[in-house]
């Protein structure tokens, strides 16, 4: 029998060898993690599906009710848009991004048994060209397939957020949501002075005298302002008539009101900026009307999310990984309007 207290046979690795390194054990717990996530997700799928084979039967006949009431699946598509609105600074499909709106958007509206869509929108606004590539697919949309869109504003449907709404046939919005603060915005820095205190100077070769115009190495000329103030001024004109032909508005009208201030639901109501104050029920019930959904007393319209779900789950579990494994170096996301997504022209509201 071996004896207990032997040590190790003679030329055998020590054990301290065979202990893994730091390296090894965050890969292993890397690994595992991943796995386990992946195993959810794969158990959560079998589970829905089990789910509803075991209660087809017991539910058959309510759902064959329910299906004579609403319709062959007829359903409301909801896109919900939050946050500022930029364009993606990649190309992954789960990124959020004015380009991957829009195409939630087309995709709802082509799906089969979607009669309306409800845009939820909860942003401040963002960049011109992210918020008129959503605002034009909508337009084009509705040309196209003839579905009715509803607006519902959140907590915030501002500058650009409202601009998205005009592109709607009708706009629901809370008595307390913040909205309207029609305008453009050019943030420019002047940071010639704080430069020269610490001896920096910028001396760019140029191809013509506005190349750098807006540098923060210098201030602007009286004719770059002029020049500057012709863009905004252009892009203002563009979201007035958005407003004008949204709201069957006369254009003396906005202009009274689109100074940039920000309106209450209450007061855009009262100035026509909405057409009715309710939550996310009443919207969904105002689509199913504009839809030609008919539904029973007291029932609520079915609700397509095509494009959310899977793209979401992938970005919470890359960023969940990133922070919590300390994958690559620990990022923290910045509000657009403060990183690089954030310059140039913007239809945005800066207070939210």
């Amino acid at each position: 029998m071996d004896d207990p207290h032997a040590g190790p046979p003679p030329g055998a690795p020590h054990a301290a060898e065979h202990a893994p390194g730091p390296r090894r054990v965050k890969r292993r717990l890397i690994a595992w993690l991943l796995g386990l996530h992946a195993a959810a997700l794969l158990a959560a799928g079998v589970l829905v599906l089990r789910g509803g084979a075991a209660s087809g039967s017991s539910s058959k006949g309510d759902a064959a009710k329910v299906a004579a009431l609403l319709g062959p699946g007829d359903s409301v598509g909801v896109v919900s848009i939050r946050g500022p609105i930029f364009s993606a600074q990649s190309g992954k499909p789960w990124e959020h991004g004015s380009e991957r709106w829009a195409q939630r958007i087309e995709q709802l509206a082509r799906t089969k048994g979607v009669k309306a869509i409800v845009l939820d929108i909860n942003s401040p606004g963002g960049s011109v060209g992210s918020v008129q590539e959503i605002y034009s697919r909508i337009q084009r949309v509705k040309k196209e397939t003839h579905i009715p869109f509803v607006a519902m504003f959140g907590d915030v449907a501002a500058s650009g957020g409202y601009y998205l709404a005009t592109a709607c046939d009708k706009i629901v919005a809370h008595p307390g949501t913040l909205t309207g603060s029609i305008g453009v915005i050019f943030e420019l820095s002047d940071m010639e002075g704080l430069f020269n205190k610490i001896g920096y100077k910028m001396d760019p070769i140029k191809s013509g005298p506005h190349k750098d115009i807006g540098s923060p190495g210098r201030p602007m000329t009286p004719e770059e302002r002029k020049i500057m103030q012709a863009l905004i001024d252009d892009a203002y004109g563009q979201f007035v008539q958005a407003v004008a032909d949204g709201r069957h508005m006369p254009m003396d009208k906005v202009k009274q009101l689109a100074d940039g201030r920000v309106y209450s639901g209450d007061q855009a109501l009262a100035d026509g900026l909405v057409d009715q104050l309710g939550d996310s029920r009443d919207a969904l019930l105002l689509a199913a009307k504009l839809g030609g959904i008919s539904l029973p007393p007291g029932k609520m319209p079915r609700v397509k999310r095509d494009g959310e779900g899977l793209g979401d789950m992938i970005e919470l579990l890359q960023s969940r990984a990133r922070v919590s494994l300390g994958v690559g170096p620990v990022t923290i996301p910045l509000p657009a309007a403060l990183d690089g997504a954030g310059h140039g022209m913007l239809y945005l509201w800066p207070g939210w």
